[in-house]
């Protein structure tokens, strides 16, 4: 049984009985009342499923996920990682069983595998859906894996603006409930080249640059969307994917601004701007000075 707490005081309580799930979302059973009266209905729950990651066939990583993309999603995870640089260091990607959609193996080259062996004894953990890679020590390591940017990408402010505060409908799983993240990589006039959604952030990131990494177009983003804040976490795998320019809906934390002031890149928001690190030109700033002119929540 779970419980719910209401968007208004109209459904002061729902208490849900689950169903049998589908893919990205599941139907449960809410029965909900308020001072006057009570009724019954259904409401769409996201799924959040484990992930497991196997690479070379050994266990490295368990991912709470929603299920979707789990081939673009394990390729996105895997640059992130630092465990493989472009597709050409991938020898196989694919599934375990072919019945069993949770379970991901990926093969690598030998001059790969070679290349990664000391970094990868050190790396097993399990992710939580609200958190990716945690530790100074894997911090640090990956940071050395990500080479600082120099871009002279301008972008519209307006624009900008527009698509952040429109994201929600470019998610079809959060309109049917309300429970996910979205990111969107785009080319600098903002035509979009990919998105996904994920219960959580970091999984929707490595879907939607896992997409364009196995197409190996990955080069064509300039741009990252955000409908979360900005954390440590996505900037590292913005930097993996040499995004310059990543913008957010709410703010960034400060191992985020930190880290993007070391690589070059630049966040902003639709409260402030944070960082500029490589001032290019004024054009540029207008992007910041719009979305910090534009206000909205923290």
């Amino acid at each position: 049984m779970l419980i719910s707490a209401p968007y208004s005081l109209k459904r002061s309580v729902a208490i849900m009985f689950e169903k049998p799930q589908t893919k990205s979302h599941h139907d449960q059973e809410v029965i909900s009342w308020d001072m006057s009266s009570r009724g019954s209905t259904t409401s769409r729950i996201i799924t959040e499923e484990p992930l497991s990651i196997r690479v070379q066939g050994k266990p490295y990583a368990v991912v709470m996920r929603t299920p979707g993309e789990e081939l673009n999603h394990v390729a996105g995870f895997c640059l992130g990682e630092g465990i493989v640089d472009n597709m050409s260091d991938i020898t196989a990607l694919g599934f375990c069983d072919g019945a069993d959609t949770n379970v991901v193996t990926i093969t690598l080259t030998e001059a790969r595998r070679t290349a990664v062996a000391s970094y990868m004894d050190r790396r097993n953990y399990v992710s939580q859906t609200s958190c990716g890679i945690c530790g100074k020590e894997i911090v640090d390591d990956l940071i050395q894996h990500i080479e600082p940017m120099v871009s002279k990408t301008i972008v519209d402010g307006r624009r900008a603006v527009d698509i952040l505060e429109n994201l929600k409908q470019y998610q079809p799983i959060h309109q049917q409930t309300r429970a996910s993240h979205a990111s969107m990589l785009c080319h600098p006039d903002y035509s979009i080249l990919s998105v996904s959604e994920d219960v959580g952030r970091h999984n929707a990131l490595d879907k939607a640059i896992g997409r364009l990494f196995r197409s190996e177009r990955l080069i064509d983003a300039r741009v990252l969307l955000l409908s979360s804040r900005t954390s440590y976490e996505l900037v590292q795998k913005a930097g993996r994917a040499q995004i310059p320019i990543v913008l957010s809906v709410s703010r960034p934390t400060s191992l985020a601004v930190s880290l993007a002031k070391k690589l070059g890149m630049t966040l902003a928001c639709l409260c402030l701007l944070y960082t500029s690190p490589s001032p290019r030109d004024e054009q540029f700033h207008l992007v910041c000075r719009l979305l910090l002119e534009k206000g909205g929540g923290g």
